[in-house]
């Protein structure tokens, strides 16, 4: 029997059960019919990214980053990238940090652009800086 995985929708928030060995099949969400994944970072404000950590059996891959951020706009394309490489295993999720400042303060991001790894409701590691492609896609894999 398929070990279940929970998935959840960025369109209408839903939860869905999808099993592991069906990640790669292009699902939809059960109740807004949409892809569940489109191989893109997600932008998630604060009751979605708190969602998402609560709710996701997929390691999650964020990067907390403002828009005034030089470092950042030039982290934006490779982590782009990698979310075309790492999804489904991983969803990569995006945190305006300047929009969401409770959360960034909440979760005490110090410097950005900042990434963290969630697994299971929790913070595993966390990286500030930016990483170029392979950097970014070896540590996710090393950690995830």
């Amino acid at each position: 029997m398929s070990e279940k995985n929970y998935v959840v929708c960025a369109h209408c928030g839903a939860i869905n059960n999808v099993p592991m060995s069906r990640l790669g099949d292009n699902p939809v969400c059960g109740k807004c019919k949409q892809p569940l994944f489109s191989g893109q970072p997600l932008e998630l404000n604060e009751a979605g990214f708190n969602r998402f950590v609560a709710k996701s059996d997929q390691p999650l891959l964020v990067d907390f980053w403002a828009p005034w951020c030089g470092p950042c706009k030039m982290m934006a394309p490779v982590f782009a990238q990698a979310a075309a490489q790492l999804e489904p295993q991983f969803r990569l999720i995006k945190v305006n940090t300047e929009q969401e400042q409770n959360l960034a303060g909440r979760l005490r991001i110090q410097s950005i652009p900042t990434l963290a790894i969630y697994k299971n409701g929790q913070e595993v590691i966390r990286q500030p800086g930016a990483m170029g492609l392979s950097d970014l896609l070896n540590w996710a894999r090393q950690y995830g």
